[in-house]
């Protein structure tokens, strides 16, 4: 038997993704990591209320990013909202066990009255490996096997698996099934054609993950997908775009409050793995038309959110907000323009066109 279809939507869907980076007071101070939590949850609530379609948590494992178990906050979402769908923004599969993510996704499911998503991922961030013990150097066969068992725990029939990964399955059931039958399932692909091809073999959605440069250059991802998903006899899937930003006032409001954070965040990330950060001249080429970052006033972010999702074929887009060291008013300022604005003007400027 075939995996199920996934309910994914058929229109075009916008949401906002975290990875809990931890931000400041109105004083300028650090929250604490249970006080941040606490904010998340709160984020998420207001994402809600506004009409926002999804809202999602990516898994980190630092002092400045805490977010190590987001299927816990998103059910204290859940607990506190009705509409909104609700995921990981990634799950890094890799250095986790399949079994119990998909346990931990249906117990969400169930809790949310069927609004549990997941987003699987290999791990850009990397400190998940020694912390559970797993080796960088079975980085690419520690993902091959992990979402091909994932795959198989979606069909919610007894499973029978091997690999070198993790214990084998022989005709087991895992439990608790999903009241639809499965949970809509995405690949986040930060720019490997293996790994879109990858995600339209096991039939799930594909959400690109753009971070810097040029969105156009990712047109071809979409595409391959499409040719790959007709070639493995697949219906049509969707195409997300995951990509930071921010909402502010005015575009000089939300670059001055965004984009200081942002330099700071990728100094410290270049440092860790041997890239060049970029400098502000650099972010100012992606805040311009085209470029990744969408960042400024809502009618700014909203016609650049259209323009993303046109460029690409996609429909739906996931607003990567907030940074560490921002105050966490002015990242629930923008949550609610993103959610009351800058959504309702991207829907029209779609429908219009």
């Amino acid at each position: 038997m075939s995996t199920p279809v996934p309910p994914f939507p058929e229109s075009v869907t916008l949401g906002l993704d975290t990875f809990g980076d931890v931000p400041h007071d109105d004083q300028g101070q650090p929250l604490t990591h249970g006080a941040a939590i606490r904010g998340l949850v709160e984020e998420g609530v207001l994402a809600d209320r506004t009409g926002l379609d999804h809202f999602g948590i990516g898994e980190h494992h630092t002092d400045w990013m805490p977010l190590s178990a987001a299927d816990v906050v998103l059910g204290a979402i859940a607990a506190r909202t009705s509409r909104i769908r609700l995921g990981s923004a990634v799950t890094v599969i890799s250095s986790d066990d399949p079994v119990r993510v998909f346990q931990r996704y249906a117990t969400l499911d169930a809790v949310s009255g069927g609004r549990a998503e997941v987003i699987l991922g290999r791990g850009s961030s990397t400190e998940s490996f020694p912390l559970f013990g797993y080796e960088l150097r079975d980085y690419e066969q520690l993902f091959e096997e992990k979402i091909a068992l994932f795959a198989e725990l979606l069909k919610e029939e007894p499973v029978t698996w091997s690999g070198s990964t993790r214990a084998p399955l022989d005709g087991l059931s895992v439990y608790p099934h999903t009241e639809s039958g499965t949970i809509p399932t995405w690949v986040g692909v930060g720019g490997s054609p293996q790994s879109v091809v990858r995600t339209a073999r096991h039939g799930f959605g594909l959400m690109l993950a753009i971070i810097g440069g040029d969105v156009a250059r990712f047109a071809p991802f979409s595409e391959l997908y499409g040719r790959a998903l007709e070639e493995f006899g697949r219906p049509a899937r969707p195409v997300g775009v995951h990509a930071p930003g921010h909402v502010a006032g005015t575009d000089e409001q939300a670059w001055e409050e965004f984009l200081p954070h942002l330099e700071r965040a990728m100094r410290r990330v270049s440092a860790e793995r041997g890239f060049r950060a970029p400098g502000r001249a650099d972010l100012m080429r992606d805040v311009a038309p085209g470029g990744a970052l969408h960042v400024g006033s809502p009618e700014t972010v909203a016609r650049k959110i259209a323009g993303t999702l046109r460029t690409l074929g996609a429909t739906r887009f996931d607003l990567k907000y907030g940074m560490p060291g921002m105050r966490h008013s002015t990242v629930l300022t923008s949550v609610e323009l993103y959610g009351a604005k800058v959504a309702p003007l991207v829907r029209d400027m779609l429908s219009e066109s």
